[in-house]
């Protein structure tokens, strides 16, 4: 178990994501400090801010921060690599027996902490998620969520919760279970509840944003769902397959009822261009939409394929012992070794 400053406590790791946040830095930093300190006799704790490739005053407030508390450490990207691969990160670069991701904009309590640490320490469970019972957004949003998260779970071939987003606690055995993953576009909630172990869900109702924008624009949450099927599904390709045979043999039939009633009854059947012509469209529709499915998939074995970096880290910011910063460059090492050529690295703070 990985132990904090005071050796006989477990350290835990704070692991937020950050894109352009300068409005929710402090007043976030804030309101997590009086949690982490109700909860010190028990815990210590790190913050590891993963930044997305900020253009706003975000990193100068991380700089900040890693001044005022050496507990702070601070990742930039060398450009956006998304959400995902930003709480990837923050996993891999996590020090502590136990990781919560939590979002900087706050609709996530940290009030929560203190209980997922306790469902973790005493009741043995090595991934505690919060489910959303009530959101404070638009209709349409809800609506889009709930069909989503109940799509994804009908599909998948693993049981994934529903209304659980990424606000959860993982032990340290399932973050280095994580760090072995080479997918280059991960869906983490699926992958963790495939992974099985004691996992437990704690309901809370989510705030509304109070200060700032929300990044996840609908395209971005479509490519979300997106990945969320295609990772944890084969059902897409098992329906094309289906439907592939139900066409067909509804064709062939179709042949025979016409070829039967044309010798039987002698009928004249007169030109039907239109009706062909409408059974090639749909036929080349149908073909088109399928390759494109099947494309899909072809093309995340490509990614895979490629030795890539899942993040690139331009910069480390974190202060320790009240040294000076520490600035570096180094390539993430997420993946294996063997996932970017092999040369010395930077050791990061």
């Amino acid at each position: 178990m990985a132990l904090g400053l005071d050796r006989g406590k477990p350290l835990i790791s704070i692991v937020v994501p950050v894109f352009n946040e300068e409005v929710n830095i402090f007043p976030f930093y804030e309101a997590l400090v009086p949690v982490t300190q109700h909860l010190s006799e028990t815990c210590d704790f790190e913050f590891v801010f993963t930044d997305n490739h900020s253009t706003d005053q975000t990193p100068v407030l991380l700089r900040e921060l890693a001044l005022k508390d050496p507990r702070v450490k601070a990742y930039r990207f060398s450009r956006n690599f998304g959400y995902q691969r930003s709480i990837m990160t923050g996993y891999a670069k996590a020090s502590g027996a136990a990781a919560i991701q939590l979002d900087c904009d706050l609709q996530d309590p940290p009030e929560l902490l203190g209980e997922f640490v306790r469902i973790w320490s005493q009741e043995g469970a090595d991934v505690v998620y919060g489910v959303r019972v009530k959101r404070e957004e638009s209709w349409a949003n809800q609506m889009a969520r709930v069909l989503f998260y109940r799509v994804i779970d009908r599909l998948s071939e693993d049981k994934i919760p529903v209304d659980a987003g990424d606000f959860r606690l993982i032990s340290r055995r399932v973050i280095d279970l994580l760090k072995e993953y080479e997918d280059p576009q991960p869906y983490l909630r699926g992958t963790i509840a495939a992974m099985g172990f004691k996992q437990v869900g704690v309901p809370y109702d989510r705030a509304a944003r109070a200060r700032g924008e929300s990044k996840f624009s609908f395209s971005k949450m479509m490519a979300l769902a997106l990945d969320g099927i295609l990772n944890h599904s084969t059902v897409p390709l098992r329906f094309s397959t289906f439907f592939g045979l139900v066409v067909s043999a509804s064709t062939f039939l179709g042949v025979i009822g016409y070829t039967a009633y044309k010798l039987i009854v002698h009928a004249q059947w007169p030109a039907g261009f239109a009706t062909l012509v409408a059974l090639g469209l749909g036929s080349i529709s149908i073909n088109a939409m399928f390759l494109g499915i099947i494309g899909e998939y072809l093309g995340r074995l490509y990614t895979i394929s490629r030795p890539r970096p899942l993040t690139i880290i331009e910069e480390v910011i974190h202060l320790k012992a009240n040294a000076a910063h520490s600035l570096e460059t180094e390539l993430s090492e997420i993946y294996r070794s063997t996932a970017v050529p092999s040369q010395s690295r930077p050791h990061s703070s």
